[in-house]
């Protein structure tokens, strides 16, 4: 499955998914966030049974202020709509993970 460029207009449908949700919120100049990135689109493609997102925060800012994002690149994982665990900074794959399966 692809990765979805998550933006206020399609926020509504993606958070009332029934599946686990994996957000990606970053910046193209942010180095740790171009670590991380290759890292969110194998989960993407490798794992049907979550849907992976991507915030741009320069231009969803109301997105991103809307989840509190005060440093980048931070992951948050919704579960039926509501916020099941977040963390900030790079992380491995196997952390994103067990973030998404915790």
């Amino acid at each position: 499955m692809s990765v979805v460029k998550l933006n206020k207009s399609n926020f509504e449908e993606v958070k009332n998914s029934d599946k686990p949700v994996l957000i990606d919120f970053y910046a193209d100049w942010c180095g740790p966030c171009r670590m991380v990135s290759p890292l969110v689109d194998q989960i993407a493609e490798e794992n049907d049974e979550y849907l992976v997102c991507k915030v741009n925060v320069d231009e969803e800012g109301e997105l991103a202020s809307e989840f509190g994002v005060s440093s980048i690149p931070m992951l948050v994982v919704l579960k039926n709509g509501e916020i099941a665990a977040q963390s900030v900074g790079a992380r491995p794959k196997d952390q994103i993970l067990a973030m998404l399966k915790g």
